[in-house]
């Protein structure tokens, strides 16, 4: 029993020994604390603007470009009225008193300033002295080709300016939609940014931590601590391309000052905010700067044309009645005629044929700058609807840009920190992700601004 006693023992003893030993639970990763006043966000604009709609309204209320174009739809209007004045009856009244100062017992006309010698009339009445006269004359142009020239010129420069005050309201819509993009990106700029500073801070910290270990060098510390400075760099310009956005937005709004865009505000939803203030066209020939540019060389031709006819006679019809006062009062009508007066122009020392010369070369120029405009349009319609696809494919390799850029920091620190990797890595690769971050946020932001001047390229806005 002893013996076999003893055996037990030893067996147990043996197994016991043979049996591993409990794992030991992994260390906890260092996780530096790091603080630095560049940190803080920067502070929000004095003024914001919270919706899509606020922004509009503020346009509208304050843009100097669209009182400009509405003053020009308005000087249009005063210019039709004044062709059409040519066309319709034009009636006169004038009317005052004469008196002959060497001769006051004698009547004299004031329009004429000659002394009315009449013989009383049948009912005793004779003209008074000092003599109060009055005429009323009325003429109706009957063949005037110059003047329906000119009513045409003017209706096509109406069109004109109704046209270019819908591109204005394009364009400035398009440029508060851009403002407004660049905003936000700016902002989201800032924000990456200052993660792109901390994660530098981190890892200086972690080198530091590191080198008093004894596992890194000097010179892992002065990289680490190089690339915090350029991130520095980085938080600095983006700030202050932050601040520019802000006064650019604000100067699109009509204000003195740098206005910012709320944290609500849904930039994805702006394309389709857009599209309820603008209507998509049917055609791209219907783009109002096309229009106004075919609406102006049509005025000009017509201009040339109410030019040209000035060669042609006119025929008008005139009536005059003469009144003035008498005793026993109030006062008789003298004369009441109806004329009818055809007007041939001869020669005005080469007047007509300079104005004729100086309207043709005007139209000339309205045919140029249509031709220009609409070659302009057409290539701009293609780069935005070439510019989205541009701007998907971008993002989605962005996208996986930052995916392997954010792996390989990952693993780059992770083999840093147990001595496989050196300082030199993890800086770069560090440097790799901020550029990647910032670079996918871009290509969001592009992406947007694609899809909003794809669609206001063909597009009306009427507000």
């Amino acid at each position: 029993m002893p013996l076999r006693l003893a055996l037990l023992v030893g067996l147990f003893s043996t197994a016991a020994l043979a049996q591993p030993a409990a794992p030991l639970p992994p260390p906890t990763p260092f996780q530096p604390k790091v603080e630095d006043p560049m940190l803080a966000p920067v502070p929000p604009a004095s003024r914001q603007v919270a919706s899509w709609e606020e922004a509009l309204a503020l346009l509208r209320e304050r843009s100097t470009d669209l009182d400009s174009a509405q003053a020009g739809v308005e000087r249009a209007e005063g210019r039709w009225r004044q062709a059409l004045a040519a066309l319709l009856p034009n009636a006169r009244l004038s009317g005052g008193v004469a008196v002959d100062v060497l001769h006051p017992d004698n009547p004299v006309l004031a329009s004429s300033g000659g002394v009315l010698n009449l013989p009383p009339s049948e009912n005793g009445r004779t003209p008074t002295a000092p003599l109060g006269s009055g005429t009323v004359a009325l003429t109706q142009s009957l063949v005037d080709v110059s003047a329906w020239r000119g009513l045409s010129s003017a209706e096509a420069s109406q069109r004109s300016a109704e046209a270019s005050l819908q591109d204005v309201q394009r364009r400035l819509t398009l440029g508060l939609a851009r403002t407004l993009v660049a905003v936000v990106s700016a902002e989201r700029a800032a924000e990456l940014n200052r993660l792109g500073l901390r994660q530098a801070l981190e890892r200086a910290a972690l080198v530091q931590r590191t080198v008093e270990l004894g596992a890194a060098t000097q010179l892992d510390l002065a990289r680490t601590r190089q690339d915090v400075e350029v991130a520095r760099q980085s938080l600095i310009s983006g700030d202050e391309q932050l601040r520019r956005a802000r006064e650019a937005l604000g100067l699109a709004l009509g204000l003195d000052q740098g206005v910012g865009v709320t944290q609500g505000f849904q930039l994805q939803g702006l394309v389709v905010q857009t599209q309820e203030s603008c209507a998509p066209l049917k055609a791209v020939n219907e783009r109002p700067d096309l229009v106004a540019a075919s609406s102006q060389l049509e005025s000009a031709r017509d201009s040339r044309r109410q030019a040209t006819a000035g060669y042609l006679p006119t025929l008008a019809l005139t009536s005059n009645a003469l009144a003035f006062t008498t005793e026993p009062g109030p006062g008789r009508v003298l004369t009441w005629n109806i004329a009818a007066v055809l007007s041939v122009p001869i020669w005005e020392g080469g007047l007509r044929g300079g104005l004729v010369r100086e309207r043709a070369g005007i139209e000339r120029q309205a045919a140029a700058t249509l031709e220009r405009t609409r070659r302009d349009v057409e290539l701009e319609v293609a780069r935005t609807r070439r510019g989205v696809e541009v701007a998907e494919a971008l993002v989605k390799t962005a996208a996986e840009g930052r995916s392997l850029a954010e792996q390989t920091d990952q693993l780059t620190r992770r083999s840093f920190e147990i001595g496989r990797s050196g300082s030199l890595e993890l800086v770069q690769s560090a440097a790799a992700l901020r550029q990647a971050e910032l670079a996918l946020a871009l290509r969001e932001f592009e992406l947007v601004q694609a899809r909003l001047d794809a669609f206001l390229t063909e597009a009306r806005c009427d507000w």
